[in-house]
């Protein structure tokens, strides 16, 4: 198998017929997944980059595992943001989000992950990633990150808006015992 370096890294590519030749995967020295510009993540050109518009993505299938018990963690990833020129491309994005499946990562590490993998990407003016992940242990995880580009000050609002959303609607969830 090809063997790729990054920053000092090794990610092996899967060559396999099961698993499309150029998308990169589980590597056992490194124990971590490849960043999303090596997975093949796709872009779009934004055709109306003109015009502020959000994106918005939900992901009901993300799943990855816990790195103390090794128990899946199910989860709907809802990714927003603000395109600049470039979009992903949501097949390349559903393979990237398959990817953590079995990386051992806690639910905040993989929504930074996919955070920063994006912004690398698109360079977006402003994106939000949220993770809604399944109760384990009778608890809830919904870890939230936010983005604004240094030149689009504007988002700025917006942002911290969003942030205080996240802690009033965690503050005003409702117990459900009778689902």
């Amino acid at each position: 198998m090809p063997a790729l370096t990054i920053n000092g890294k090794v990610y092996l590519e899967f060559t396999d017929k099961s698993y499309p030749v150029g998308t990169f995967g589980f590597c056992q020295t490194t124990e971590k997944w490849a960043l999303a510009k090596n997975l093949k993540v796709k872009v779009n050109d934004n055709i109306i980059w003109q015009d502020d518009f959000s994106s918005d993505l939900d992901a009901y299938e993300f799943t990855s595992r816990c790195p103390k018990t090794q128990q899946p963690d199910f989860a709907k990833v809802v990714i927003s943001y603000i395109p600049r020129v470039k979009m992903v491309e949501s097949k390349s994005l559903k393979l990237y989000l398959g990817s953590f499946r079995n990386e051992g990562s806690f639910h905040e590490d993989c929504m930074n992950t996919i955070a920063k993998d994006l912004i690398k990407l698109m360079d977006p003016k402003y994106l939000e990633v949220r993770g809604i992940f399944s109760p384990r242990g009778g608890i809830s995880i919904f870890p939230f990150v936010n983005y604004v580009a240094e030149d689009c000050p504007e988002y700025k609002a917006i942002a911290t808006q969003r942030q205080l959303d996240v802690l009033r609607d965690g503050a005003n969830r409702a117990v459900r015992y009778d689902i």
